[in-house]
């Protein structure tokens, strides 16, 4: 391998032409090589970004592909462990879009595939690696808001237009909750370091098979939890904790720059506020400089599997309280 990470993509996905695909290359110490999509043309705007980009017409050519040393997956959810396990046999480190698997038990055997080869292999959750994020777990870990009571969670967007979109469509691991309930769940374990012992209320509104309106209460060791995910409301997103000693808001918590400004307020017993911005932080960015380090340097990465296994577990704790 040289001293950068050469990436390649599967699949041209909105998101990776979007986000993903700029991140790549952006980020120090890695480079876009390749991408494998069905048609020239789907490959023209990352040709544009990454001149020199090698498009390979099918997925198993550019695992074949020697110069390629990490893929980044963005597939419909469904076909996510499939391809993760493959490109793990190909000798490719993988980051693979979220949700990595549908159910929990899935992520044992990426793990142990995982494990065997020495690869790194990752689920794409850029928040974590987002300052802001890190800045909330320290200011909770330092108690700025005393002893936690109640964490709430709101994320909601409207695709109800777009009735071909993967998240609408059961076939593709569609839905509300393994698309956005993932944030909703993992970085409140994430800054807590709790995990949910009981959901107590489920709420599910379904459409064509999927879920795309949900509210959640669950029963943390420390705290109780209300949150709102939906395919189906006005943009919104926001996450509260509330101690005993402060609340903690963050602002743009999952689309920072894109939804608005990222921010952490902490309001204490006296009103008085302190907040910290982060205006320019780009979290996919400083997700790919992570990976690469654990890449090139033997880093350890700040979100492995297990962490990522953590949060489909409450999902599937969630599945199985609804169906009562």
């Amino acid at each position: 391998m040289a001293d950068h990470v050469r990436w390649g993509i599967l699949g041209a996905a909105k998101f990776a032409r979007d986000h993903m695909g700029p991140a790549l290359n952006a980020a120090r110490r890695g480079r876009l090589a390749a991408i494998a999509t069905s048609s020239e043309e789907k490959a023209a705007p990352f040709a544009a970004l990454a001149p020199g980009l090698a498009v390979h017409l099918d997925y198993d050519a550019l695992l074949a592909d020697p110069d390629i040393d990490a893929v980044y997956i963005p597939l419909p959810n469904h076909m996510h462990v499939e391809w993760t396990l493959k490109a793990l046999e190909a000798g490719k480190h993988v980051l693979v879009e979220k949700p990595m698997a549908m159910q929990a038990e899935q992520f044992d055997e990426v793990i142990a595939k995982r494990d065997a080869t020495g690869l790194i292999a990752a689920e794409a959750y850029m928040v974590v690696h987002h300052p802001q994020w890190v800045k909330a777990k320290e200011l909770f870990e330092a108690g700025a808001i005393g002893k936690i009571r109640r964490v709430s969670v709101a994320f909601s967007y409207d695709n109800s237009a777009d009735g071909g979109n993967i998240r609408n469509r059961p076939e593709t691991g569609g839905g509300a909750i393994p698309d956005i309930g993932v944030y909703a769940y993992g970085t409140v374990r994430f800054v807590t370091g709790e995990e949910p012992e009981d959901i107590l209320s489920t709420c599910i509104e379904r459409q064509n098979g999927v879920d795309v309106w949900s509210h959640i209460t669950a029963r943390f060791p420390s705290f109780h939890y209300t949150g709102v995910v939906s395919m189906r409301m006005a943009p919104f997103q926001e996450v509260v904790f509330h101690g005993d000693g402060g609340v903690m808001r963050l602002t743009a918590p999952f689309n920072a720059a894109v939804y608005g400004e990222a921010a952490v307020e902490v309001q204490d017993n006296a009103l008085e506020v302190r907040r910290w911005r982060f205006p320019a932080a780009n979290h996919y960015v400083h997700q790919v400089e992570a990976f690469n380090a654990s890449v090139l340097d033997g880093a350890p990465y700040p979100c492995p599997l297990e962490f990522s296994k953590g949060t489909q577990e409450m999902i599937d704790m969630i599945w199985k309280a609804d169906r009562g």
